[in-house]
């Protein structure tokens, strides 16, 4: 290597080092690794769970094929459509909404480009019906369709006469569906560095279950007539749910819009996610690397794809069985490794059982059934366009599902673990035809103040699926137990008897195990491949002349040393620090030297450490080092007049640094890259910010960005990207370096520590969190679901293995995942089905540990059940998730048709299917007559809307937010929550740690809500708003806000100042209550009535009619048009 190092001497009289010899090829290893496995140095073997065997691994560097990710991924090229807007809405465009899990598994002969079912016959007199989200909610198939428009009279919107309701005969049928376990795990699946594997349980048997690759998953929703030669062999086993008549295959592709989802869907992933073949390996290594402790793979090497193989029969009763309350004792059968039959219980025996288990509901459950009882709340019918007032006065809590009471307390926190709908249809036939999206929303890893911990050195699990012993499984005795997944007889450990809470023996039922939905298991070493890795911190600090004249600097550095000893870890805690501009620069802080040491490696084409060993410190040992240059470092580059960015090539010195560990690298960037590998060029054409027609260059420029970051990702490092921008930035190309890599983005757009003090404030908040909030290092996971469910597509910021697993660099308790599922098999044999999700991680301090949730939820045979139990929250959060891959991999118009499809098409088929409706008015039941409210609200959201001015970066960060939020902040984000508060009073309070909260209704999002004498607080999440009207009571201006009048209140007001007032108290004591449910801490922005900023509280009133888009009331009449024609 004749690269040329520079040395310099750094402004903080720091000594200069030179001499350096070219970097060695094999990167030392940190102190305490390297030692323990002989193979943990291997840089592009995958690791078996049999020591000192690395196998080299098929590569493809190719990563278009092998690698594919839960995030965006360029479009494909497609014929644009125009965008939903007052004039035009299309809803024909979109007639295979989210047919996109995007292509099909490669074969093994290559991959392969989905096949395209193409409608050869579209009637053009009957627009369809949302067929939109057709492939309900992603299908293995892209689907191609024309697009027709429907025309709408433009300029105000005119009230549709509707003389009689003209209903089409639609058609739902039911499609060919795979295994829930998409890929067949074999003796040759392996392991790659930092990975880690479950054993059984019971050593000496393998529990290995056959897994196959899905050939085709149900299209779902088909309101057109259609048919494929790929689905061809389905809809003939499945005519009989067929009753339209289908077209005749088209042997021509459409030229109209590719519906495929490339951003999220575990089939982007297959092609990276099938193991690599190895030699050889036990059955119980077989089993092992099945789990979802069986670890992600390498990035330094691209597994070959498995071919698909096709699903074997599975046995029919698997069913629960009608047992009695309580234990049930039997004769022992035969063989224990067997299903049990569920005909079989006449023998069954009642044992005295004080925990009401799962084997209770199908008596209990049968009392419940909403077709049998009174109408319940959500089915009460709700005419929207009459009825004007449908915003509920407080927040909308997740709908409970309907089980007994015991059930009910045991079942999972709707915080952690929620379903779209909770009444779960028995059929996928009866989905399609409720025309609503199944799916999870999960936030696995949040914040809990009370977490059972449970140490022992035996968990249970079942020994077929590997599912988590837990509340909803039944216990046939005191000897065995049966998984409520798969059905499968267990037999209970020897240890298990043993209840360490009462210190009693032979309670089983009554381990917290079993009485707790959400628990964490330490694991013990069986569940790992290497010692626990340790908390390791990387810093790339961005100091060219933008960053350091935007100030930022000052802030980072201010906000590690407040935390340096808040930063989650232990003695084996480890820091370091990269800058860069035009060069790289590295610092030396090894213990024993009296200062730090800046090494400067100017060849940013073929970057290299020039001292591998130092530049990565434990934090304890050089700490007076570390601080030191935090101190020195604002102030370094004041004089700079670097003005290029050679981001690339410090992320490439930043992951040979931390290959060897894995951790958390944080990049801080103020521009668009300049030099060297993965510069970008501007891409966005101010002008047409505003447009209402096709946006473009939502995906990246570059998979340099994504390749890194699979790199990352398999040696157990993710980066989290904290973008400070005054201009473009391309975070399009920039956030895929977080996306598949497991780790955040933070965005300030018009970043200035003096011109924005708000972006300020926000920026000190966020890094406080940041660096001391909780985090799971080299972490997997992997859902869970009851035998005859299937999950089929991911969202968030993940890279997935495979149908499963999730691979999960790092892990932390602000990230949010989503996930589709569809039915595979009637689920007649059964009165519920049940979730799991296990997290498996590395804790700061070095444990492995597990985290398992576990819902349950009733199953349906009628449709008035299932739109009972809608959960129109979690269905728009999905659906806003789908929307978003679908503004990628299609575009942005075809992605808000399909949103509002989404509505038509699930109100038209309710209003169809209730025959004491009126047919011409627009109805929805209780539970959804809240969802065209919230979609019009995503519609006008930054992520989704046309006509108004965005920015393509913060449409971009929208997106990105969507796709990594919890849905609690997600929801926050889409729909605020709007209060009045000059009037708060001690009605309806509420206490709360001796402080008395307020708690005013929720205001409509709109103008006419708004008074010039009150003052009023939005509540968007990330940000409060409170807007003063100009003849505001003096009253609550000097005593909330203490100024003695309106005029004197200035315009940048960021906090409530500590009155000794009831005003002042009760305001604060409110926001307070506000900022302390969620992790980050909102900014404050008091808006002036003729503040300019007045624009952004103004935004977020999404009834109103804007130039761009529809008014609440007239968006009802746009549906109820769409659902009459």
């Amino acid at each position: 290597m004749d690269a040329k190092i520079k040395a310099y001497l750094m402004q903080a009289a720091y000594p200069v080092e030179t001499n350096y010899s070219p970097v060695q090829n094999q990167i030392q290893f940190p102190f305490g690794y390297g030692l323990h496995l002989e193979n943990y140095s291997a840089s592009s073997g995958h690791y078996p769970q049999v020591p000192h065997e690395a196998v080299p691994s098929q590569l493809n560097n190719q990563y278009v094929a092998d690698y594919h990710s839960a995030c965006y991924s360029i479009p494909v090229q497609s014929v644009m459509t125009p965008s939903v807007g007052p004039s035009m809405l299309n809803t024909q465009q979109s007639q295979q909404l989210y047919s996109g899990a995007p292509h099909p598994v490669e074969s093994a002969g290559g991959p392969t480009q989905g096949a395209i079912s193409s409608a050869s016959h579209l009637h053009t007199s009957v627009p369809q019906s949302y067929s939109a989200l057709s492939s309900h909610y992603s299908s293995l198939t892209s689907s191609s369709v024309a697009s027709q428009g429907f025309p709408l009279s433009s300029g105000h919107y005119a009230m549709p006469t509707v003389s009689s309701a003209v209903y089409p005969n639609l058609s739902y049928p039911s499609m060919s569906i795979g295994s829930p376990y998409g890929q067949v795990f074999t003796s040759q699946s392996l392991p790659a560095v930092g990975q880690f594997e479950e054993t059984n349980a019971f050593p000496g048997q393998s529990s290995t279950v056959p897994r196959t690759l899905p050939h085709q998953v149900p299209l779902g929703y088909n309101s057109t007539s259609w048919s494929t030669s790929d689905f061809q062999s389905a809809q003939d086993n499945f005519s009989r749910n067929h009753t339209g008549s289908q077209a005749k295959a088209s042997s021509q592709i459409n030229t109209g819009i590719v519906l495929c989802m490339q951003y999220g869907g575990y089939v982007n992933n297959q092609a990276s996610s099938a193991p690599a073949p190895l030699s050889s390996s036990s059955d119980d290594e077989e089993e092992d690397e099945e789990d979802e402790e069986a670890e992600t793979n390498s990035a330094t090497s691209s597994p070959a794809p498995t071919p698909q193989t096709s699903r074997a029969p599975k046995p029919f009763g698997y069913g629960y069985p009608t047992l009695q309350p309580g234990y049930q004792n039997t004769t022992p059968s035969t063989s224990a490794m067997q299903p049990s039959n569920p005909g079989h219980h006449s023998g069954f025996q009642q044992y005295p059982q004080q925990y009401p288990g799962v084997n209770q509901l199908s008596s209990t459950l049968g009392g419940l059934s909403l077709q049998h009882s009174q109408q319940p709340e959500s089915l009460r019918p709700v005419n929207l366009t009459q009825d004007r007032n449908i915003l509920p006065v407080s927040p909308v809590l997740a709908p409970v599902p309907n089980l007994n009471s015991d059930l009910r307390k045991l079942n999972c926190s709707p915080d952690s673990f929620r379903c779209t709908l909770t009444n779960i249809p028995q059929t996928q036939a009866l989905l399609n035809k409720a025309k609503l999206p199944l799916g999870l929303l999960l936030h696995p890893f949040r914040d809990l103040t009370q977490l059972p911990v449970i140490t022992s050195s035996t968990i249970v699990r079942c020994r077929s699926c590997r599912t988590y012993i837990n509340p909803f499984v039944a216990f046939i005795d005191q000897r065995r137990w049966k998984c409520n997944l798969c059905y499968r007889v267990n037999d209970v450990p020897e240890e298990f008897m043993y209840n360490p809470l009462t210190r009693s023996y032979g309670e089983p039922h009554k381990r917290p195990e079993v009485q707790n939905s959400t628990v964490e298991f330490i694991a013990s070493s069986d569940y790992m491949l290497r010692p626990p890795q340790p908390a390791v911190y990387l810093f790339v600090l961005d100091v060219s002349y933008n960053a350091v004249e935007a100030g930022y600097l000052t802030i980072v550095c201010q906000s590690l040393l407040e935390n340096l000893d808040k930063l989650p870890g232990d003695s084996r805690t480890r820091i370091g620090f990269i800058t860069f501009d035009s060069t790289v620069q590295f610092y030396n802080l090894q213990e024993g030297l009296s200062q730090p040491q800046m090494l400067i490696v100017s060849d940013i084409d073929d970057v290299f450490l020039p001292t591998p060993d130092s530049l990565l410190v434990n934090l304890h040992e050089s700490k007076e080092l570390i601080k030191d240059l935090l101190n020195a470092l604002p102030n370094m580059f004041t004089n700079t007049r670097e003005t290029h960015s050679a981001l690339g090539p410090a992320l490439q010195a930043a992951f040979k640094l931390m290959s060897p560990t894995g951790g958390r690298i944080s990049v801080f960037q103020s521009q668009l890259p300049s030099l060297g590998a993965g510069l970008l060029h501007s891409r966005e054409d101010p002008n047409q910010r505003s447009s209402t027609k096709v946006v473009q260059h939502l995906g990246p420029a570059t998979d340099f960005y994504k390749k890194l970051a699979l790199d990352c990702s398999g040696q157990q490092t993710a980066v989290d990207l904290f973008l400070l921008s005054s201009q473009y930035s391309d975070l399009a190309s920039l956030a895929c370096m977080s996306k598949y890599s497991a780790g955040c983005i933070y965005y300030y757009p018009s970043f200035h520590h003096s011109h924005n003090p708000a972006q300020s404030e926000k920026l000190q908040k966020d890094l406080k969190r940041y660096l001391t909030r909780k985090i799971g290092f080299e972490a997997v996971m992997r859902i869970r679901c009851t035998k005859g469910l299937s999950i089929h597509t991911f969202h968030g910021n993940l890279f997935v293995r495979s149908t499963d697993l999730l691979s999960l660099a790092n892990v932390n308790p602000d990230a949010g995942f989503a996930v589709q599922m569809s039915i595979e098999e009637s689920l007649t044999d059964t009165s519920l089905v049940c979730f799991q999700t296990a997290l498996l991680y590395t804790s700061s301090k070095g444990e492995r540990r597990i985290r398992v949730h576990t819902l349950c939820l009733p199953v349906v045979t009628s449709l008035a059940d299932v739109y009972a139990g809608a959960d129109v929250q979690a269905a728009v959060c999905l659906l806003a998730n789908m929307a978003v891959d679908r503004s990628v991999s299609s575009s942005l118009s075809d992605a808000r048709d399909a949103l509002v499809n989404a509505v038509v098409d699930s109100l038209s088929a309710y209003i169809s299917t209730a025959s004491n409706l009126q047919q011409s008015t627009l109805i929805a039941p209780n539970s959804l007559k809240l969802f065209p409210l919230y979609i019009l609200a995503l519609l006008k959201q930054k992520a989704f809307r046309t006509g108004t001015s965005t920015r393509l970066d913060d449409r971009i960060y929208a997106m990105c937010q969507i796709k990594s939020q919890p849905l609690v902040h997600l929801m926050k984000m889409i729909h605020p929550n709007l209060y009045r508060i000059d009037r708060l009073t001690n009605e309806g309070t509420i206490h709360v740690n001796d402080r008395v909260v307020p708690q005013p209704p929720l205001q409509k999002l709109s103008a006419e809500k708004l008074t010039r004498e009150g003052a009023f607080l939005m509540d968007c999440g990330s940000i409060f708003y409170i807007w003063i009207g100009k003849s505001c009571d003096n009253s609550f201006i000097k005593d909330v806000l203490g100024y003695p009048n309106y005029a004197s209140v200035p315009q940048k007001l960021t906090q409530l100042p500590e009155l000794d007032t009831v005003s002042s108290e009760r305001a604060r004591s409110f926001i307070s209550w506000l900022r302390d449910s969620r992790p980050l801490s909102p900014v404050l922005q008091v808006i002036k009535d003729e503040s300019p900023a007045k624009t952004d509280f103004f935004q977020h009133l999404v009834e109103d009619r804007t130039e761009a888009a529809f008014s609440y009331y007239e968006f009802l009449l746009h549906i109820q048009q769409q659902i009459c024609k």
